[in-house]
């Protein structure tokens, strides 16, 4: 069949409007009608970033407001006619955390949670002069003063996209150190527990759906009811604690294993993990024994992955993790962690705009 280009601007109005409706991230729907007038006038803007409004702590007894912190996970990469080298991409592309708040202002922080470094968003920067793809997005449960709250293990926003404009339509999931899950929604006085029974490890929205593992293995999905419905069944083996992250649009579940015997003077360090994925026409779960050319990230507040071949010197089949004291970079083929540090140089800043930096922090 002969190829030939298309007109996009030439496309019937309702089909733009289906193609951009379907484009959840913010920067996303922002190159979509830069592209040209056809375009940019075949959908609205993105909402704004909710802003921050006040939510009870969620203990009892606990005096005192919370906010919820924004962070989204961004690759950037020069395009084409401004890098040098084209055909090695990965060598002009980061990987870029950055904190947004209200009124338009944005922080950089490291993407590795536990090499922390934060600054204004560089001026001058035209986000149009890069290639810029949304990775993940993260949430953090804050105080006034911008210290994250203690016994809050994760927080999610559910529905999550570019076209939710109004807090009233949201609800906050949360884990909480015990693991119990709760929920709370505009207006409520204090949050509510989903199920007081379970220990929850994970929680993450994937496929239009907020999605849980219990410490056994068990994913549910939650539904509009606040009920959990059973989407998998149990793994075969039983870690210490499971994540969940989504891959080109599959669901895994990594099981972390810790050297529990360190407990007296360190907290429990991780020695290897377990891969799987869910195969849903057959409802079982099959070993991932290769990750190809995808790289794994596990943090405290979020989980997601990334392309090897995106970033320069980077290893695909690995999975990076941090949390607190506990971090490190596992091989899948070797079995083995290597220092973390050794790998931190494939998440540095662009140069220029390290260079351009302010002195102040955020």
């Amino acid at each position: 069949m002969d190829e030939r280009e298309v007109d996009w601007s030439a496309l019937p109005v309702e089909l733009l409007l289906l193609i951009g409706k379907s484009i959840q991230s913010r920067i996303g729907v922002v190159r979509f009608r830069s592209v040209c007038a056809s375009l940019r006038s075949s959908i609205p803007p993105p909402c704004e970033i909710l802003p921050p409004f006040p939510l009870p702590l969620p203990f009892t007894g606990s005096a005192g407001r919370a906010f919820v912190s924004h962070r989204t996970f961004y690759r950037f990469k020069l395009p084409d006619d401004v890098n040098p080298n084209p055909s090695t991409c990965s060598s002009k592309s980061w990987l870029i955390k950055v904190e947004e708040f209200e009124f338009g202002r944005k922080c950089l922080l490291n993407p590795l949670p536990n090499l922390y470094f934060g600054f204004p968003f560089p001026k001058g920067i035209n986000l149009l002069d890069y290639q810029v793809v949304e990775v993940s997005k993260e949430y953090e449960l804050q105080s006034i003063s911008g210290m994250p709250i203690v016994g809050v293990d994760k927080l999610v926003l559910f529905p999550d996209s570019a076209w939710n404009s109004s807090v009233k339509d949201t609800v906050i999931y949360a884990l909480f150190h015990e693991g119990k899950l709760g929920y709370m929604k505009y207006g409520d006085q204090n949050w509510t527990l989903v199920d007081d029974l379970c220990h929850y490890d994970d929680i993450i929205v994937y496929n239009g759906k907020p999605y849980v593992v219990d410490n056994w293995g068990l994913v549910s999905w939650i539904d509009s009811s606040m009920k959990l419905i059973e989407f998998s069944p149990l793994l075969p083996n039983f870690g210490n604690q499971k994540h969940l992250v989504e891959s080109r649009g599959e669901l895994y579940v990594v099981d972390r294993f810790f050297d529990t015997q360190r407990r007296l003077h360190h907290l429990p360090k991780t020695f290897t993990f377990d891969v799987y994925k869910l195969d849903q026409e057959c409802g079982r779960w099959v070993t991932v024994e290769n990750l190809g050319d995808r790289v794994f990230i596990l943090g405290k507040d979020s989980s997601f992955s990334v392309s090897a071949t995106e970033f320069s010197g980077c290893k695909g089949n690995c999975i990076y993790f941090t949390y607190k004291d506990d971090n490190g970079v596992f091989d899948q083929k070797t079995c083995k962690i290597v220092d973390f540090q050794d790998w931190s140089h494939l998440f540095r800043l662009p140069p220029s705009w390290l260079n351009s930096k302010s002195s102040s922090k955020c």
